[in-house]
């Protein structure tokens, strides 16, 4: 609807029908699924355009609700909300690329600071530049080039919103052949970033490699959205731009959360839903996490806060494969766990998690598994996935996925030696399988192994 408002001050007619047709659908939908609350927002295009009120007003008729016009500083608060509600820490700038405007706000954890809007969306800078490359990249320079929000990017984070920017994500990573696609938390170093950002605006969109994977509406707004993630970068100089497929709807409902919801985490809060859902004994995951913090504990092994996250997340989907073929369950499980719409977590964590609960399944060879996968996370990662996975083959062979087990049959390193104590009426368990995995976890971990009937 914006793509006129720069020039002319309205909406374009053409495109104000075809949202209203799209509202009377969804309205539709609504009634449809008996939803009890309908939310509605308008943003810079509505909020910048002369005949704004009149839209919002045969809007709301079709809506049958409430339409908050959001102010560009509250548009980049909600932005930043979204990010934080899909990432586990945040440090650096939000930008939220739009059709109208560009919203611009600094956050370090959970502190945001006071958010700016400028009207360079997509579309409005197509309009203003009268679709002029070179006097769009004048307006961006401008615009960008003494941002004061951006004076305190340098070395940290850009996290990209907006669907242009995303659209540029996917075709760098298409070009790539990136083995996942998923779209939240995919990063590109800063210098690449600036580099794919000029080669496309420099060049006719439908000459890019992959270009098939950008619909054809958007793929005019890609010279546009990368002439201002250039300049970003040049004036910020961030250390990375990391997307975000959330932005100002989940942040509408994130600011809707009580301190308590806000305070849980996205990722093990996914993980557990998964663990309820797939696997055979929810209540298993939940002592998987205690059973592995003892023994990592006691092997002297250093673990960060975010790969105990990990850890934990981990455990809750080592099960989650159980009802496939067996010859397919690691195959199967880290496609699910790659590709899940899970958030609080970015790429390198989700191979670990997919790493580990193939290992789980599929033992520790990586012959079966594609290496490009195995890129994505460090070495460190990696030695992390087959430490967890080779756990978890103790503790599923020693307890039959079933409760109750695992609490009394600790595995710890004493003295050395990494020790499997069972309870006397559990001595049955003491087979020659549960023996070659322990002996294989012990020699992954550089321990002699044992064990122990109580």
């Amino acid at each position: 609807m914006g793509r006129e408002v720069a020039t002319k001050g309205k909406l374009a007619p053409d495109a104000v029908e075809k949202a209203l047709a799209a509202l009377s659908r969804f309205r539709t939908l609504c009634d449809v699924m008996q939803v009890g609350e309908a939310i509605a927002i308008a943003t810079a295009a509505v909020r910048d355009a002369k005949d704004g009120p009149e839209f919002i007003e045969r809007a709301k008729k079709i809506c049958r609700c409430d339409i908050e016009l959001l102010s560009g500083s509250r548009e980049a608060k909600l932005a930043a909300y979204g990010v934080l509600s899909g990432a586990n820490e945040v440090d650096g700038v939000i930008g939220d690329l739009g059709g109208g405007s560009l919203e611009l706000v600094d956050v370090n954890g959970s502190e945001i600071g006071e958010g700016i809007t400028t009207p360079l969306g997509s579309l409005s800078l197509a309009d203003a530049s009268a679709r002029s490359i070179k006097q769009a990249e004048k307006i961006v320079r401008e615009k960008l080039e003494d941002e004061p929000t951006l004076k305190g990017l340098k070395g940290r984070t850009f996290y990209a919103v907006g669907g242009t920017w995303r659209a540029i994500a996917r075709l760098h990573m298409m070009q790539k052949g990136y083995p996942l696609h998923v779209m939240n938390g995919y990063s590109i170093p800063a210098k690449e970033a600036m580099e794919f950002s000029g080669l496309i605006h420099r060049v006719d969109p439908e000459t890019l490699s992959r270009i098939e994977v950008i619909s054809e509406a958007r793929r005019p707004l890609l010279a546009y959205g990368s002439l201002v993630l250039e300049q970003i970068v040049r004036a910020g100089k961030p250390a990375s731009i990391v997307i975000s497929a959330l932005g100002v709807r989940e942040g509408l409902l994130y600011e809707k959360l009580s301190d308590e919801e806000r305070a849980q985490d996205p990722l093990i809060e996914a993980a557990r839903e998964f663990n309820y859902l797939r696997s055979r004994s929810p209540e298993h995951g939940e002592e998987l996490i205690e059973w592995t913090d003892k023994f990592m504990e006691s092997t002297g092994i250093d673990e960060t806060p975010e790969e105990l996250r990990l850890r934990h997340g981990g455990c809750l989907l080592g099960d989650i494969g159980w009802r496939a073929h067996p010859d397919y369950r690691g195959e199967q499980s880290l496609n699910i766990i790659s590709n899940a719409a899970f958030s609080g977590i970015d790429h390198p964590g989700r191979a670990y998690l997919a790493l580990a609960v193939f290992y789980r399944y599929a033992g520790l060879n990586d012959e079966e598994l594609s290496p490009r996968i195995r890129e994505i996370a460090s070495t460190r990662l990696l030695d992390r996935a087959r430490i967890l996975g080779a756990v978890m083959r103790v503790a599923y062979v020693a307890s039959a996925s079933m409760p109750g087990v695992l609490p009394r049959s600790p595995l710890v390193v004493e003295k050395g030696v990494l020790k499997l104590k069972l309870s006397g009426d559990l001595a049955a368990l003491a087979s020659g399988r549960l023996n070659n995995r322990v002996r294989q976890l012990g020699k992954l971990i550089g321990r002699d192994y044992k064990i122990e009937i109580a």
